[in-house]
C-alpha cells in the first residue's frame, strides 16, 4: 500500500504500509506542491510557481516538465490510456500523451460560460481545480473550474460542453467509479452531486449533512452507492491550515451520515486503496480505516498540514 501526500511545508511524502506498520519518506522537498497523481510507477506533482514535476520511479528522482503555465492546481493520470493532465491558473488544460511534451486542450477556452468564471478570493482569476479522466472510457473527461462548474468532454478534450445540469458550480473534487460504468461524483463548495449517466446529467445529494462546504472525496470501490466527502462550515474554516476544522461523511441508504473521526481537524484529503480508507488531516495526522470507515486508527505518521493525497488506481 503506497500513497503520496503534499503538505504545507513544501514537501511531498511517500507513505507505505508493510504489514501493520506505516512509514513516511520525504521524496520531494522545497517546492510548493499542492496536487499529486500516481499510477504506481509514475508520480505527477503540480506546484504553485514551479510548474509540474514528474517521477518515473516512485519518487526516487524527478524531472521538471515544460508547462507554459507555472501555477498548477490539478494533475491527473488516466487509468484508461496513461495520458498525463495538468490544469492551471488561469484556467488552461494541458495533456501529455508521450510523457514528455504538453499540448493545450484549447477547446476549454471556447466554453460559453468562461467569461463568468471567477475565484471568489481573487475574483480577477480562476483555475482548473480538478481533472477526472474516466478510467473505463479514454475519451471521456470531466474538468472542474473553481469557480465555474463542471465541464464535460466525450472526445478526449477536442471539445467541451458547458457546466453540466444538476452539478455544483463551486467544483472542488471529481471522480469516476473504477468499475461501475458511467458513475461520477463531485464534492463542491455548494454541496455534493453525482451522475449515473456518464457525467451528462447530475443530481444533488445533500440530505443528512449538517456541514455544507464539501472538499475531499473518496469512493468505495466495491459499492458505487457508497462514497465519502469531507465538509466544513465554510471556506475560512476548511482552509485555516493546521487549525482547519471539519467532518467526514459517508453516503449510504439515501443520506449522509457523519463518521466518528478522532479529533476536530479537517479531513483535507481522502483516498481508498486495497480495501482501506486513508484520511490526510489538516493537522498533519494520517488516519486509516480497514472496515469501510466504521473505526479509525492513527497510522503513527505525522507530516506537515496535508494538502493533497493520491494512490494508484484513483
Amino acid at each position: 500500500m503506497v500513497a503520496y501526500l503534499c503538505s504545507r511545508d513544501n514537501r511531498v511524502t511517500r507513505l507505505e504500509r508493510d504489514g501493520h506498520s506505516w512509514a513516511a519518506h520525504p521524496v520531494l522537498d522545497g517546492v510548493s506542491a499542492t496536487c499529486v497523481a500516481t499510477d504506481g510507477g509514475r508520480v505527477l506533482v503540480g506546484t504553485q510557481g514551479d510548474g509540474a514535476r514528474l517521477s518515473l520511479d516512485g519518487g526516487g528522482s524527478w524531472d521538471s516538465t515544460d508547462l507554459p503555465e507555472r501555477d498548477v492546481y490539478s494533475v491527473a493520470i488516466s487509468g484508461a490510456d496513461g495520458a498525463l493532465y495538468a490544469g492551471t491558473e488561469p484556467s488552461r488544460l494541458f495533456v501529455s500523451r508521450d510523457g514528455r511534451s504538453w499540448a493545450e486542450l484549447e477547446a476549454l477556452q471556447e466554453v460559453p460560460s468562461k467569461d463568468r468564471w471567477s475565484f471568489p478570493p481573487r475574483p480577477e482569476t480562476h483555475h482548473v481545480r480538478w481533472i477526472a479522466p474516466d478510467p473505463l472510457a479514454p475519451d471521456r473527461l470531466l474538468v472542474g473550474i473553481e469557480l465555474g462548474g463542471v465541464m464535460y468532454s466525450e472526445d478526449a478534450g477536442r471539445s467541451f460542453t458547458d457546466h453540466r445540469p444538476g452539478a455544483k458550480r463551486d467544483a472542488h473534487r471529481l471522480a469516476w467509479h473504477p468499475s461501475a460504468e458511467g458513475r461520477a461524483y463531485e464534492a463542491a463548495g455548494d454541496g455534493a452531486a453525482w451522475s449515473r449517466d456518464g457525467g451528462v446529467s447530475w443530481e444533488a445529494v445533500d440530505t443528512g449533512r449538517d456541514l455544507g462546504y464539501c472538499w475531499a472525496l473518496a469512493l468505495d470501490p466495491a459499492d458505487p452507492d457508497r462514497w465519502y466527502v469531507s465538509a466544513a462550515s465554510g471556506p475560512w474554516t476548511a482552509h485555516a491550515g493546521e487549525d482547519a476544522a471539519g467532518g467526514l461523511y459517508v453516503w449510504e441508504h439515501g443520506a449522509w451520515r457523519r463518521l466518528g473521526l478522532p479529533g476536530e481537524s479537517m479531513p483535507y484529503a481522502l483516498a481508498a486503496i486495497d480495501g482501506a480508507l486513508l484520511a490526510g488531516m489538516a493537522d498533519g495526522r494520517i488516519l486509516h480505516s480497514g472496515d469501510r470507515s466504521e473505526t479509525w486508527e492513527e497510522t503513527g505518521v505525522r507530516i506537515g498540514s496535508v494538502l493533497a493525497m493520491a494512490t494508484a488506481g484513483e
